[in-house]
């Protein structure tokens, strides 16, 4: 159903099939008690957790090990005003087990930056919402 907003939800499989569309998102976290939002490259692993590979020695990590995040994937068409917007909200952990890491080694996303001391962060999909814009007519 759409909304009088012109929006219509998505479901959670709903959403979850589009984030596994798209390569790129958003890390939302905190650092230094302020709004932080970072672009990262992603995959989903198969219990729907965003897993993200990143530097063990950054910033990212420090800030996100063990805490709540969100992250936020999307994808626009201008032309025709419609696109979706997914967010997923769980607690983010750097992957610790090395059977864990090293699978994850085979499956999970490449860092798009050089680096020796990769990580894996996962975060867990405990709430996953979104919703898609199907184009609206009238002036922009």
């Amino acid at each position: 159903m759409i909304h009088s907003d012109g929006f219509r939800p998505l479901d959670r499989q709903e959403c979850l099939r589009l984030l596994a569309e798209v390569p790129v998102g958003r890390v939302v976290y905190t650092r230094r008690a302020l709004p932080a939002v970072l672009p990262v490259n992603f995959s989903l692993d198969t219990d729907s957790s965003v897993v993200l590979c990143t530097s063990a020695a950054s910033d990212l990590v420090r800030a996100v090990d063990g805490v709540v995040v969100a992250f936020e994937a999307d994808d626009f068409d201008a032309g025709r005003r419609s696109g979706w917007s997914v967010v997923v909200t769980g607690r983010a952990a750097v992957v610790t087990g090395p059977a864990e890491h090293e699978r994850l080694l085979r499956t999970g996303p490449r860092s798009w930056m050089p680096m020796h001391d990769g990580v894996f962060v996962r975060i867990g999909a405990e709430m996953v919402t979104g919703r898609e814009l199907t184009g609206l007519s009238g002036p922009g």
